[in-house]
């Protein structure tokens, strides 16, 4: 006689989730903000789009994921950043646009579902929601299994904000003589990761445990130091009487492939090499890997996680505010007449 069949026998344990479900509702709890009405638990989670002193209030979203770096979050069974990770790749997209991020949303996908490893993670999501000022409002697990190797998992993350009108940030007023500054990046953030792991792992041969000459900390921390969040200190920027024309999230392509994102035709912007200093692993990438200053500034962020580009005049008052923040920034270069679509060009 065949044995009776259960979702657990098939692979799919749904105690284990509703497990899930207790541990993190305290953690969206500790990032609820005005504006949410409900959240987690529902079949959808409820935002007021009541915006007090908003003329014409535009919603911005984001969607994104952490990428191969959740390989190396397996390959060292640490899963306490990679939401924050995850939080930030979405949030630094809308504040480009001068929008405020409102709540987040995240999906996770398995084989099998582990409530503890997956609180781990959503610890860290609600740790970058509270950093973005933003409420974890609700989200999905799906255990599927056959679909994931055991252990792993996928992440998934959506955030949605908000700016009026009147102080969108679009790009359009960039114009020759404009500052392009650059803020710091605290290392690889989430991009870059398929080539990192092929040179530090196959080209060096280093181990997750190895702490390479240059590195202050093991190869495993610094490849999971997570994506900065540069929310409040943009937001708290924008509001100092300054012109700030144009934003970026520098992520995968790094400032030649991001930077005309937010350019009008008719301009490009020389970047001035040298201007700002190179975090030591990004060194270590290109001497370990061979890899030529083209396909560098490609591929990874180089130590320049955002640009603001700003009216010429502004640049010595934009630098002291975001240094007063605790900012690292530099003045990276400048834009400069072009022709037809907008560029990036690296001079010096």
């Amino acid at each position: 006689m065949k044995s009776r069949l259960t979702y657990r026998s098939a692979g799919v344990d749904i105690d284990e989730g509703e497990r899930l479900v207790r541990l993190i509702k305290p953690l969206a709890k500790s990032t609820e903000r005005p504006g949410l009405v409900s959240g987690i638990g529902g079949f959808g989670a409820l935002f007021s789009g009541r915006f007090k002193g908003m003329e014409e209030p535009l919603i911005v979203s984001s969607t994104d994921g952490v990428g191969t770096k959740l390989r190396v979050a397996f390959m060292a069974d640490r899963h306490d950043t990679v939401g924050i990770d995850l939080v930030a790749m979405c949030v630094n997209d809308i504040v480009v646009s001068g929008a405020e991020p409102l709540f987040f949303l995240d999906y996770l996908a398995c084989g099998s579902l582990d409530a503890v490893r997956a609180a781990r993670v959503v610890r860290g999501i609600a740790a970058g929601c509270r950093e973005a000022g933003c409420a974890l409002a609700g989200g999905e697990t799906a255990e599927m299994p056959g679909m994931y190797a055991a252990g792993e998992y996928d992440l998934a993350g959506f955030a949605v904000g908000v700016v009026d009108r009147p102080r969108l940030v679009d790009g359009s007023r960039v114009g020759p003589g404009d500052s392009v500054i650059g803020l710091a990046s605290n290392g690889l953030h989430s991009n870059g990761y398929s080539l990192a792991r092929k040179v530090f792992f196959e080209r060096m041969g280093l181990g997750l445990g190895d702490r390479p000459r240059g590195l202050r900390r093991t190869l495993a921390s610094e490849l999971l130091r997570p994506t900065r969040i540069y929310v409040k200190p943009v937001l708290a920027l924008l509001e100092r009487p300054f012109t700030v024309t144009a934003m970026a999230h520098i992520t995968g392509g790094g400032l030649p492939e991001n930077l005309p994102r937010v350019l009008p035709h008719g301009v490009k912007v020389e970047i001035r090499r040298g201007s700002w200093p190179v975090p030591p692993v990004f060194r270590l990438l290109k001497q370990g890997g061979g890899l030529d200053d083209e396909e560098m500034m490609r591929t990874f962020n180089c130590g320049v996680g955002f640009v603001v580009i700003a009216r010429g005049g502004d640049e010595e008052g934009v630098l002291e505010a975001l240094n007063a923040m605790g900012e690292k920034a530099w003045v990276i270069g400048r834009v400069v007449e072009g022709r037809g679509a907008p560029s990036v060009e690296v001079v010096g």
